[in-house]
């Protein structure tokens, strides 16, 4: 225990190393308040370590084999679950790292995933923008579900990370290439098939977007994750157990499987097998709603669900569409990973307790997209603003020539 609040305080200067780092580049970027928000962060660390003592948590597991399951660290390496055992295996059997202090660790790199998700939303917004007189990018940095489930020894902190350092590679693909071949990478390891959807975002998002990027730009993107998308392709399909010559089928086959057990299998079951996708979707965006809410954390998990829903409802306009089509690369790129990944995920899961969990991959890419649309209203009213100022200021102009 005593190393494990060692490591926080090792990881909270060298936290504040990377930050001073990154402002350096990023002028605007705010490192008290990431300061602020790695102790927020360790303060989760420490009440999920508490929920683990008395509920199960697979990062006990992850411990367990790790330090017994591996005669060698390259014996761990493949894809999937077991690659948190790869990662892992150096920190417990060559430096001898505690069940504490891997929890740190892992609860350490999902605070990566936050400052690089909160460079990727301030860099790409320009307005300023708030809730109840809250900064709306500080409020999302502290969602409580957000952190709750990326603090832990698995595989919820570790990808969380390879899709911030993805979407912060985004941004610009050119000079931050290796945080986006990084990031990917990292999201290929851990879950092969969310890869494939990130893949599928950004070739989309960049052959589509409206903002200039120079052609060869776009034939790297294209090419690069084509490639990709085609070598990893059946290992992809492999690991989610997919048929390569029928693939609509056998998702649906194994998604109805997989939402039937997952049903059942906890108290917090809930059967979606015969929902209709949209019905599907909005569980898995927005619920539990109180009313359904699975105990005490469900409770707790319905207020910030209910946050979402009244952010999500700023995109009921009829410009939204609009804005859609005159969007940039990134925020098509981030709309399709966030819808696809939700229909891929909604359509496996039925239980409460795994999708307040699993969406939190997500969520940062729809945020990103509310708040562009928000910035595109902002921009608009801020044009017509600017041609209303222009067209008085011409006519008194004529009205003074008129007069002399």
């Amino acid at each position: 225990m005593i190393g494990a609040f060692c490591l926080i305080v090792i990881l909270y200067f060298l936290s504040g190393v990377i930050i001073d780092a990154y402002k350096k580049e990023h002028k605007w970027l705010d490192n008290l308040l990431l300061r602020k928000l790695y102790w927020f962060h360790v303060l989760f660390a420490i009440v999920y370590y508490i929920y683990a003592q008395v509920f199960r948590s697979d990062s006990v597991m992850y411990f367990f084999r790790t330090s017994k399951a591996y005669s060698s660290w390259l014996e761990a390496y493949t894809t999937g679950t077991q690659f948190i055992d790869f990662i892992g295996y150096p920190f417990v059997n060559y430096l001898g790292f505690s069940y504490e202090m891997m929890m740190v660790l892992f609860a350490w790199f999902a605070f990566l995933g936050f400052i690089f998700f909160y460079m990727f939303m301030k860099e790409n917004i320009r307005f300023r923008h708030t809730f109840q007189n809250t900064d709306l990018i500080t409020i999302l940095l502290f969602l409580p579900n957000m952190h709750f489930w990326t603090v832990s020894f698995g595989k919820g902190s570790f990808i969380f990370l390879g899709l911030a350092l993805a979407a912060y590679g985004m941004s610009d693909v050119i000079k931050r290439k290796l945080a986006l071949l990084t990031g990917l990478l990292l999201v290929y390891h851990v879950r092969p098939h969310v890869f494939l959807f990130m893949v599928i975002g950004i070739v989309f998002g960049f052959v589509t977007g409206r903002q200039k990027i120079p052609a060869y730009q776009k034939m790297i993107v294209f090419i690069g994750c084509a490639i990709a998308g085609i070598v990893l392709y059946n290992k992809i399909l492999a690991f989610a157990n997919l048929d390569s010559e029928n693939v609509v089928d056998s998702f649906q086959q194994f998604s109805t499987t997989r939402s039937y057990e997952l049903s059942k299998s906890a108290g917090s079951g809930l059967d979606t097998s015969n929902y209709p996708l949209w019905l599907k979707l909005i569980t898995f965006w927005f619920r539990p709603l109180f009313f359904d809410a699975p105990g005490i954390l469900g409770l707790i998990v319905s207020v910030e669900n209910l946050f979402y829903v009244i952010i999500a409802s700023s995109l009921l306009k009829k410009n939204f569409f609009k804005f859609l089509r005159k969007s940039s690369a990134v925020v098509k790129s981030s709309l399709v990973i966030f819808i696809v990944s939700s229909i891929a995920l909604s359509s496996t899961m039925s239980n409460l307790g795994i999708i307040i969990r699993q969406k939190s991959m997500v969520m940062y890419f729809f945020f990103f997209v509310i708040l562009s649309f928000m910035d595109y209203e902002k921009m608009q009213v801020y044009i017509k603003k600017k041609r209303k100022a222009e067209r008085k200021k011409r006519l008194e102009q004529q009205t003074l020539g008129q007069t002399v």
